[in-house]
């Protein structure tokens, strides 16, 4: 399915716009330009960037992230917060009198401005039309409940019109809530996503998702796999810090029809850990690069970073939801937002499209906790990939690998420096050993073969 994106190349301070079209691979595994140019998704959460923030704060913000290598913003236009009766900055609501077919043309032309804004920074936007509370509430739900099957679909025509001119929205269908069974709420959301496609240009020219709850095994996969509409899955895998997130991308992985996955809410940093912050304490820069580094090994195309200061746009003279440590400005520069950037240009450093996941090269039975090892390799055995995420030492099988010679670096996630390993063979058992071990201590082990000339791990 294609899609047409602008690309801004910030060059010298000149700015050179590029249309591309972004498209499913031929694999229906990842994201593409129409030139076949991997497209590795790098995503920020700001949910509230457009009900909270001004035109020069949501300048400043956008500004720092594509800085920090972001290339898209997850932001709502009916926000979470009390998102249809508390106002914007500029004093305005989104909906007249709260009904979806009377949307406040004062209102979303802030959103307007914010999209421009952040295409002339060459980042997209992952639009969600609408918070899940507007459809149903639940525990923290605030609505009120406002679209029916023909309101979702009157909204969603009406947003798809206003903005399917836009080179740089992503479509994401739903907001942090599931579909409840014997009710109308699959239709709902069908009935939205169907909206903005019949406006919008069609299914071959929106790109379109569904923004779940934790869900124990499939995301957006669970009721919408087979939609037309739905072109890749999301997950929301939780705010805790020790499960095996990985297990919801393998469970993507392997449905048919194939489409691509990645997890659009993981822990976010600064985040309460399973919001219990007298027990366990806020979440670090090391619990989040395991849990991304983990789903992109497993077959993910990109990964969402977030931040819980940043998502609420927190300050100190509002109400904080779950315990917020800092205004979102402080948390802008949070470790694990400088670093999340390591992920993706360690992926661009090798053949994206022909990556696999294969946990058959760590020997042996593992325990499923965080010294869980994961593995992914050119199909066609020219590199692998390996994370250690406390570098426990361990035994490795290369024997699907190509080449006479196997060159090794190691990867550095906190920095996104490489320096050589030793030359291995492809050997059914070789024993690892990272150059540090311990919690905080991850590390990816890149095998190349050496006659490819694959550069240094995260140069491209």
């Amino acid at each position: 399915m294609k899609y047409q994106f602008t690309l801004c190349l910030l060059l010298a301070g000149f700015q050179f716009a590029v249309s591309q079209k972004l498209e499913v691979s031929e694999n229906n595994r990842f994201l593409v330009t129409e030139e076949e140019k991997p497209f590795f998704y790098l995503a920020d959460t700001a949910w509230e960037l457009f009900h909270r923030c001004d035109s020069a704060e949501a300048a400043m913000y956008l500004t720092k992230r594509a800085e920090q290598g972001f290339n898209v913003i997850q932001a709502v236009a009916l926000a979470e917060i009390d998102g249809l009766n508390t106002p914007n900055p500029y004093g305005e609501t989104p909906l007249i009198e709260n009904d979806p077919t009377k949307p406040n043309e004062a209102y979303f032309e802030h959103v307007d401005h914010i999209l421009k804004k952040a295409d002339e920074l060459g980042l997209y936007i992952a639009l969600l039309p609408t918070w899940g509370d507007k459809v149903f509430k639940n525990s923290w739900g605030v609505g009120p409940e406002v679209f029916t099957i023909e309101y979702a679909a009157t909204f969603g025509k009406w947003i798809g019109s206003r903005y399917k001119d836009y080179d740089n929205i992503i479509w994401v269908i739903g907001g942090d809530r599931n579909p409840r069974p014997d009710t109308d709420d699959v239709k709902i959301w069908n009935a939205m996503a169907e909206g903005i496609a019949a406006s919008a240009g069609g299914y071959e020219n929106t790109l379109m998702t569904f923004h779940p709850q934790p869900k124990k095994d499939g995301g957006s996969s669970t009721w919408f796999h087979n939609q037309p509409w739905l072109d890749f899955n999301m997950h929301q895998t939780g705010h805790c810090a020790n499960q095996g997130t990985y297990k919801h991308i393998e469970n993507d992985y392997s449905m048919s029809p194939e489409k691509p996955t990645l997890d659009g809410e993981p822990l976010y940093e600064d985040h309460p850990n399973c919001f219990n912050a007298k027990e366990l304490g806020h979440s670090v820069a090391g619990d989040i690069r395991r849990i991304m580094y983990w789903n992109v090994f497993a077959g993910a195309f990109g990964q969402t970073y977030g931040c819980h200061d940043v998502w609420q746009m927190y300050t100190s003279d509002k109400k904080g939801i779950n315990q917020p440590l800092r205004p979102w400005p402080v948390a802008l520069d949070l470790p694990m937002a400088n670093q999340v950037r390591h992920l993706k240009n360690l992926f661009l450093s090798r053949p994206f499209l022909t990556r696999i996941p294969d946990q058959s090269m760590v020997a042996g039975s593992q325990e499923e906790n965080n010294d869980y090892v994961s593995a992914t390799r050119d199909s066609g055995g020219s590199y692998a990939l390996l994370y250690f995420p406390t570098g426990k030492t361990t035994a490795i099988d290369l024997s699907k690998l190509k080449g006479v010679s196997l060159k090794s670096q190691w990867y550095d996630p906190r920095t996104g420096n490489a320096f050589d390993g030793p030359y291995l063979s492809t050997s059914k058992s070789i024993t690892i050993t990272p150059p540090t071990s311990g919690k905080g201590n991850d590390w990816v082990l890149v095998i190349d073969d050496a006659s490819q000339n694959f550069g240094i791990a995260g140069k491209h």
